[in-house]
């Protein structure tokens, strides 16, 4: 791609979220993504088990999950730059709107799930606070893999929150969440991480158990460009640059081409809002989701009557 091409791409992508002027959902564009190579990644054993996704690859699930967290201990160090790389440095703005529609006061109680870094944690506290002179609102981050709990732990030790009671952190699976009772929390939240599960509905099913009646499931996932133009740049930029980008910035190629593949076998946004109402939530008729930056990028809520 070049440069040109390049800091159209960004132009636009800067322009849009910096105005708030999200793109309206329309035909979903399917591009087709450039074949990825294989040659350096593991054999994948043959199946035992119903088969799956990882990214393009078809595996067995027993083993995806594994491949997940290998995935994500290879990034965990370096996963905000990741972040950057794959959405133009934008998810900040991304994170700080979502939160901000949340609004989360009152002291409520807050599930983030896999989200071991914090950042989205964090930015739920300070909102509670900066906004409502919230106290009493406390977050469990929850995250699958241990050394993406790490850079969570460490970034909080550097928060006034540290030791405190409002946040805690718990190794776990967003497909089982056994140590969490029934109609317990008013707001689950997930950013970026539910295209990685291997039952994405057994997940909303769960989210759905452990709201209280009124409580709100909120996820913010990378989806399916709109516009036709930045669609086939973006397309470009995912299955070329990105890999690449990975290999120089983190000396990881792999877990980038993984990603970039992951978003595209993501349902788009009419399939996942559906999703999350055959999982019980009430999902908004006016605004089923939120495309933001013409699509890159989904707000989804539901809410459980």
């Amino acid at each position: 791609m070049s440069l040109t091409a390049f800091s159209t791409a960004r132009r636009l992508l800067t322009s849009s979220i910096k105005g708030r002027s999200f793109a309206s959902c329309s035909t979903l564009l399917n591009i087709p993504p450039t074949p990825p190579s294989s040659a350096s990644r593991p054999p994948i054993p043959p199946a035992q088990d119903p088969a799956t996704h990882f990214g393009f690859q078809s595996v067995p699930e027993s083993l995806k999950e594994s491949l997940v967290k290998g995935v994500f201990s290879s990034v965990a160090s370096s996963y905000d730059v990741m972040n950057d790389a794959m959405s133009l440095g934008i998810h900040r703005l991304w994170k700080d709107h979502y939160v901000q529609k949340m609004n989360p006061h009152g002291g409520m109680k807050c599930l983030d799930v896999a989200g071991g870094t914090g950042d989205i944690a964090i930015r739920l506290l300070d909102h509670a606070r900066d906004r409502h002179g919230d106290r009493e609102t406390s977050v469990r981050v929850l995250d699958i893999n241990p050394e993406m709990l790490e850079e969570g732990k460490k970034r909080f030790a550097k928060t006034m929150y540290h030791g405190g009671p409002q946040v805690s952190f718990t190794l776990g699976n967003a497909e089982n969440l056994d140590t969490i009772e029934d109609n317990s929390l008013d707001l689950y939240t997930i950013a970026f991480g539910i295209r990685n599960c291997t039952h994405v509905d057994q997940v909303l099913r769960e989210a759905y158990r452990v709201l209280k009646p009124g409580g709100v499931f909120s996820c913010l996932e990378f989806s399916k460009v709109t516009n036709p133009l930045l669609a086939s740049v973006y397309n470009l930029y995912s299955f070329q640059v990105l890999p690449e980008l990975g290999h120089i910035i983190a000396g990881d190629r792999d877990s980038y081409q993984y990603l970039v593949e992951s978003i595209e076998r993501f349902p788009p946004q009419g399939k996942f809002s559906q999703m999350i109402e055959e999982a019980g939530f009430t999902v908004s008729q006016r605004e089923p989701w939120e495309d933001l930056t013409f699509g890159v990028a989904a707000i989804h809520t539901g809410v459980k009557l």
